[in-house]
């Protein structure tokens, strides 16, 4: 019965917060007020145990962590987030970490994980744009094997069209909330359309656009902020040190007006800026791009390195280790915002703090990785 009565919470729950993304009444549903009761109730999950607890409680026994990613549908977020979950118990190292997905989003991750596991030996890819998305997150908690989670990381994933010429208030709304909440924003860049100078960069990564969302968002900050330049798809470009050196030359490149923004006088001692590729399946390479007459968007050649080759990402933790070190820092300055106390972010748990110093100490910093700015606000 128990069980029984869990799950129709879960699901109500589940139900209503669909509604509110899409804008339905949610009093055509369920009534006022036990909607409003239902949206205060969270679901935490460890393990296969699934244990309804009030907002409350959940926000005075785990701090949330918002990071806003950035890029155009088809850029590969979902396929970055995919690779990070499925490869993190492979680099935890010495530690005893544990990374758990929220059932939404592991089924979401999962499916993600099953297509990129299954490639052919050469396919390609259009990255039309889609208009039917709506906002979504992958929520995953954070702590130590055998513990209850410590901490809540929230990557918040958008349609590029939210911040596009037909953006209403309320996508724009959402962005500016979600930006001012945010400790991190990770921006994921297309790399074959980034190096093949064709036009292509501006069409598919769209640095114009990602730059004015951070002019009209990055005012008067009240805390200090990490943002992730990462290329992903970029197994081509990571061959060798000369391509390696080519690939990060052209970030900086192309994104040099949102560099030169961060860099002002008013960010700089604000904002930490890193770069980290990220091999997103490891054993496939780009080959070549194709843009028929009247295709907005052009076709992505792709082709495995061999035809047994397996799964292979690499650096899919570098932003991770990059966040988790940024915060670190944060709170062992103790530092505070109006939003989050970073003194207290890992509740006294000095076991905890030792694995995620040992974990961060991994960050990569040459081979196609940069710090561009903020080195104080990483050091520790």
């Amino acid at each position: 019965m128990a069980s029984n009565f869990s799950k129709f919470f879960r699901d109500l729950y589940s139900k209503a917060e669909d509604l509110e993304r899409t804008s339905f009444a949610l009093s055509a549903k369920v009534s006022p007020g036990l909607a409003q009761w239902c949206r205060g109730v969270k679901f935490q999950i460890t393990g296969s145990q699934r244990k309804a607890t009030s907002s409350k409680e959940t926000d005075t026994t785990m701090h949330t962590l918002e990071i806003t990613m950035l890029g155009p549908t088809g850029v590969g977020k979902t396929s970055l987030m995919a690779a990070m979950y499925d490869q993190f118990a492979q680099n935890i190292g010495e530690t005893d970490l544990q990374l758990t997905p929220d059932e939404e989003s592991e089924g979401r991750l999962l499916a993600r994980l099953s297509e990129l596991k299954s490639l052919t030996d050469s396919f390609k890819t259009t990255n039309s744009v889609s208009t039917g998305q709506i906002e979504q997150d992958f929520t995953f908690t954070l702590g130590l094997q055998g513990e209850r989670p410590s901490l809540r990381l929230k990557f918040w994933d958008y349609p590029g069209m939210f911040h596009g010429q037909d953006s209403d208030s309320r996508k724009k709304e959402f962005i500016r909330e979600r930006l001012s909440n945010a400790v991190g924003v990770l921006v994921a860049i297309h790399s074959p359309a980034l190096m093949e100078r064709n036009g292509c960069n501006e069409v598919m990564n769209s640095p114009k656009q990602i730059t004015n969302l951070f002019r009209s968002n990055y005012e008067n900050l009240d805390s200090p902020r990490l943002v992730i330049l990462a290329p992903v798809l970029c197994e081509r470009y990571m061959q060798n040190p000369t391509s390696r050196a080519n690939l990060l030359a052209r970030v900086k490149e192309e994104y040099q007006e949102l560099l030169d923004f961060l860099a002002s006088s008013q960010l700089q001692s604000q904002v930490s800026v890193v770069i980290t590729p990220v091999q997103t399946v490891g054993s496939v390479i780009f080959s070549r791009l194709e843009k028929p007459e009247g295709q907005a968007r052009p076709s992505f050649f792709y082709r495995k390195t061999g035809h047994t080759a397996p799964y292979a990402p690499q650096d899919t933790e570098q932003p991770l280790r990059y966040l988790l070190r940024f915060v670190l820092k944060l709170h062992l300055a103790e530092r505070k915002s109006p939003k989050l106390n970073f003194s207290q972010l890992f509740q006294s748990n000095e076991h905890l703090e030792e694995s995620l110093e040992k974990f961060v100490k991994g960050c990569k910093d040459s081979g196609g990785f940069q710090v561009i700015q903020g080195h104080n606000l990483l050091r520790l």
